[in-house]
C-alpha cells in the first residue's frame, strides 16, 4: 500500500497482471463507465467546456456506447473490471488508460498534465491495492505523465511522448523507475498541434496493431520517431487524413490480428481490413469523439497473453 492512501470498502481477489506489450491477446482490462465518471452528475457535466469536450455529454448515449465497447471486449473473452467510483473523479476519468501504466513489476501511477485529472493516479492506486496489484512507483511533482503518451515498442523499450501532458521531469522519473528493471525509456518529441489545451498524446499519432505494424498519422510524427520505428522494422498503415479529428489513429489491439475501433472512421477501418486485420467496431460519437478519447483511452489493459 502507498503511505497515506485510503482504501475502498471492498477488497477484490488478487488478480494476475502484466505489461510491456500492447498487442498480445487481451485477457483483463480496467474500464471506467460514464456513470462512474459522473456524466450524469450536473455539477461535473457543467465543466464540459473547461475540460475540452465538444458539447455537454449526453449520458444515455454515452452509457449505450460504453456498453457496446464492453460487449466487444467480453466477446473475445476478456475480463472487464470496473473502476470504483470516487468523488474526485471528473468527466475525463472515463478515459481510464491515462492514469496508470501496467508493467510486469506493478502499476506506475501517473501524475496527469491536465490539472483536473491529477487525483486519478492515486485512485488507480487504491484499486490496485485492493486488487493485489503491486505498485512499482508513482510520479510526483514537478513531473507530469499520462499513459496515453507511452508506447511499448518491445518488452524492454518504452517510447514516451514529450509534450504538454508528459514533461521532461516525468520522463526522467519514468526512466529512473524502469532502468533497474533493464527497460530503456526513449523520449519522443510531440508537435505543438492544436496547442496546450488540446488532448494530443503520442498514442493520438501511433497505434501498434501487431509486433510489426503501426497505424500512424504520419504528417504529425517527428522525423526521429518515424526513423526509430522504421529502424525497428515497423511497417506503417496511414490513417485517412479526413478522419484525423474523429480519432482514426486511436485503435485498440485485441491480439491475434483483431482490432477494436470506432465505427465512424469507415475509411481508415477499411484500410485496416485490406491489410488483413479483423476489425471490430462500436459507436463512438459521444463516448469517444466528444471527449477526444478513443478505444485505447477508454481501456487500461491489465493482462495480455
Amino acid at each position: 500500500m502507498i503511505a497515506g492512501m485510503p482504501t475502498t470498502h471492498e477488497t477484490l481477489p488478487t488478480i494476475a497482471f502484466n505489461g510491456h506489450s500492447m498487442v498480445g491477446p487481451l485477457k483483463r482490462v480496467l474500464v471506467c463507465s460514464p456513470h462512474t465518471a459522473g456524466w450524469n452528475d450536473p455539477d461535473r457535466v457543467a465543466q464540459w467546456r473547461d475540460l475540452g469536450f465538444g458539447h455537454a455529454p449526453d449520458f444515455s448515449t454515452a452509457e449505450s456506447q460504453h456498453a457496446a465497447l464492453r460487449q466487444q471486449l467480453e466477446a473475445i473473452g476478456a475480463e472487464v473490471i470496473d473502476l470504483p467510483s470516487a468523488t474526485s473523479l471528473t468527466l475525463d476519468s472515463a478515459y481510464a488508460h491515462d492514469a496508470s501504466l501496467t508493467t510486469d513489476f506493478g502499476l506506475i501511477l501517473m501524475r496527469p498534465g491536465k490539472p483536473n485529472r491529477m487525483a486519478e493516479g492515486r485512485h488507480h492506486g487504491v484499486f490496485a491495492n485492493d486488487a493485489g496489484i503491486s505498485i512499482l512507483g508513482e510520479i510526483v511533482a514537478p513531473g507530469t505523465t499520462e499513459a496515453g503518451d507511452m508506447v511499448w515498442l518491445d518488452e524492454k523499450t518504452l517510447l514516451i511522448g514529450h509534450g504538454y501532458r508528459t514533461n521532461a521531469a516525468g520522463i526522467s522519473q519514468m526512466r529512473a523507475l524502469l532502468a533497474p528493471k533493464r527497460v530503456e525509456v526513449i523520449s519522443a518529441p510531440l508537435p505543438y498541434g492544436p496547442g496546450p489545451s488540446a488532448c494530443l498524446h503520442l498514442m493520438s499519432l501511433i497505434s501498434l496493431l501487431d509486433e510489426q505494424t503501426a497505424l500512424v498519422d504520419l504528417p504529425w510524427l517527428a522525423v526521429e520517431t518515424v526513423e526509430l520505428l522504421k529502424s525497428r522494422g515497423y511497417r506503417f498503415i496511414e490513417i485517412d487524413d479526413s478522419e484525423r479529428d474523429t480519432l482514426a489513429c486511436n485503435v485498440l489491439s485485441l491480439g491475434e490480428k483483431r482490432l477494436l475501433v470506432i465505427e465512424e472512421n469507415s475509411r481508415t477501418n477499411e484500410r485496416l481490413r485490406q491489410h488483413g486485420f479483423d476489425v471490430r467496431t462500436f459507436p463512438g460519437s459521444e463516448i469517444c469523439i466528444n471527449g477526444s478519447g478513443g478505444p485505447t483511452c477508454l481501456t487500461r489493459p491489465l493482462l495480455r497473453g
